[in-house]
Formats: structure tokens, C-alpha cells, sequence
């Protein structure tokens, strides 16, 4: 069945907004970029696109990439500013140049070439959120990543075709080091979708996921023949036992599969509270993702 999935309880928008093109039998990644574009153009969500909370020195940073499953086509842009739709400029990264990734500055120069047009991403609300959540005066500078919140929009489709399509999008930990990036715009740790086994996408603590190219990961899992759910469950034993070997408790981390038969998973740390919508026919439904302790329980 044709399935669009989306991480958190915000995903019930980008999945509603996704549904009608993939009820007109458009391709996977057109699906899942209607998707994640709501979410960037929604202010009230703070840790994706247009309203996202600055980095230390308030400047809204935004990542994001893209990933065609048929064809393993993909495209990533980190550490982007003034350009609100940044995962429809990694698609055009993916189709316009031979390169995978491009970052700050050049990502920008690239997008004003695309047409796109520079853009305010700070809201008053955002501003007002910045201020009231940034470090004490004397505080390390850089966040522990492992201390905040990171809502990261992944959106992954299965299409009319039995393709699958992935975008990822963010403007990543709030209050970050300039120049930060995290997994959202790397293939195979905050996205990888291959049709010859499925489709995977992150959301959390972008430093551990990235420490076991958690998406690409889960994609594997799945081409050995587990499950979605058994593959997202494998990934977050994995990364609680690499934070293990660390001597940390592991980070508040979530993944979310989907396989060709339309089969989804997911699975989180503990207190990562990890809900995901999904479509089912017609209608939109939130669910709870099953948490795994450090213990792998």
C-alpha cells in the first residue's frame, strides 16, 4: 500500500500535506518534498526551516538532504542561511551538479543561482525563544548536544510504483556552534533509502547517530531481512552500546523505517517519547514508538 510516514507529532502535517500527490500517483520524492515543506514553512515549529531558534550567535542555520531510492540519486545542503526551503535545494543539488553536499556560503551563492530567494527565517516568537532558552551568561558556549531537544522532520514514501523516497530536514540544536552539523544533511546517518531494501530516517542527537551511520544502519538491517521494526530496534541497541563503550548513557535518539511491502517501524531511546505519523488509507494516525533501555531491554 502507498505509505507516507513522518517523525513526530508535527509529521501529521507534513504527511496530510504529502497525501493528496501521492494519491495522484506522483513519485516518491516529489511526495515526501510536499511534505517536509510544510513543516519549513510552518513558524510555529521551532527546529525545522522558517522560525527555527538561531545558533549561539542567533543566526538561523538549516540542513537538510534528499535520497531516490530507485536510483540511490541524492543531495544534501548543511549550514545554510536566508534560504527557507533548504530540502528542495538539496534536490537541485542532486539533479544540477555532480556533487553530493554543499555547505554554507557556497550552498547560498548556489541557491540564488537556483532562483531561490533569500528569506528572514527568525519570527518575534522564535527570537523571544532564543533568548529565553540560551546558555547563562559564563556558560560553555557550546551546548551539550545530549542535553537538548532535536525535532528533526524526516518524511519517507512509498509510492503507487512501490518506490521509495526520503527527505530530511532541520535547523538542527538550538543555540549550536556556528559552522555545527549534525546528521539531517548526511546520507546514510539522518537518511538512506534504496529500494532494494528500504528507507530509514533519524532524529535525535545528530553527534551519535553519525557515530553509527544510524540510517544506513537500519537500511542494512532491513536487506538481511529484518523487519522495519527489528531494524530500528537493532540500530538503537547499537548505538546504546557504542555509548556504553563511551562510559555515557545513551542520547535521546529515534529511527523510523519503511520497507517496499509498506511495513513501518521505529524505535527510540529511553525518554526520547518518540511518536510518528503515519497514513492509513485516508486518514493520518500518531503512534508510539517502541523505547529500548541502555540495557537493549
Amino acid at each position: 500500500m502507498p505509505t507516507v510516514v513522518a517523525t513526530w507529532p508535527f509529521g501529521q502535517t507534513a504527511v496530510r500535506a504529502a497525501l493528496p500527490l501521492l494519491r495522484q500517483g506522483r513519485p516518491a520524492l516529489d511526495v515526501a518534498l510536499a511534505g517536509a515543506q510544510a513543516i519549513e514553512d510552518d513558524p510555529a515549529i521551532h527546529s525545522v526551516g522558517y522560525g527555527g531558534i538561531g545558533n549561539s550567535i542567533g543566526t538561523v542555520s538549516l540542513d537538510a538532504c534528499v535520497m531516490d531510492g530507485r536510483t540511490l540519486h541524492c543531495g544534501g545542503v548543511a549550514a545554510v542561511e536566508n534560504v527557507r526551503h533548504v530540502a528542495a535545494l538539496a534536490r537541485r543539488v542532486m539533479e544540477r551538479t555532480p556533487h553530493v553536499l554543499l555547505v554554507g556560503e557556497g550552498a547560498r551563492l548556489f541557491a540564488v543561482q537556483q532562483g531561490f530567494p533569500l528569506d528572514t527565517l527568525l519570527t518575534p516568537e522564535s527570537v523571544a525563544e532564543w533568548y529565553k532558552t540560551r546558555p547563562k551568561p559564563n556558560a560553555n558556549p557550546a551546548p551539550n548536544p545530549r542535553d537538548q531537544g532535536h525535532d528533526t522532520v524526516t518524511v519517507l514514501v512509498l509510492d503507487q510504483k512501490g518506490s521509495l523516497g526520503g527527505v530530511c530536514t532541520t535547523s538542527g540544536l538550538a543555540h549550536k556552534l556556528p559552522g555545527r552539523v549534525g546528521d539531517s544533511p548526511l546520507i546514510g546517518s539522518g537518511l538512506y533509502v534504496d529500494d532494494t531494501a528500504g528507507a530509514a530516517g533519524a532524529t535525535g542527537v545528530g553527534e551519535e547517530i553519525i557515530r553509527i551511520s544510524g540510517s544506513f544502519f537500519v537500511v542494512e538491517q532491513m536487506r538481511a531481512g529484518r523487519t522495519p521494526q527489528e531494524a530500528c530496534e537493532a540500530a538503537v541497541r547499537r548505538l546504546s552500546s557504542v555509548a556504553v563503550r563511551r562510559g555515557v548513557h545513551p542520547a535521546r535518539v529515534a529511527f523510523l523505517a519503511l520497507d517496499v511491502k509498506g511495513r513501518v517501524g521505529a524505535a527510540a531511546t529511553s525518554r526520547t517519547n518518540f511518536q510518528y505519523a503515519v497514513s492509513k488509507g485516508n486518514k493520518v494516525e500518531l503512534v508510539q514508538a517502541r523505547e529500548i533501555d541502555a540495557e537493549g531491554k
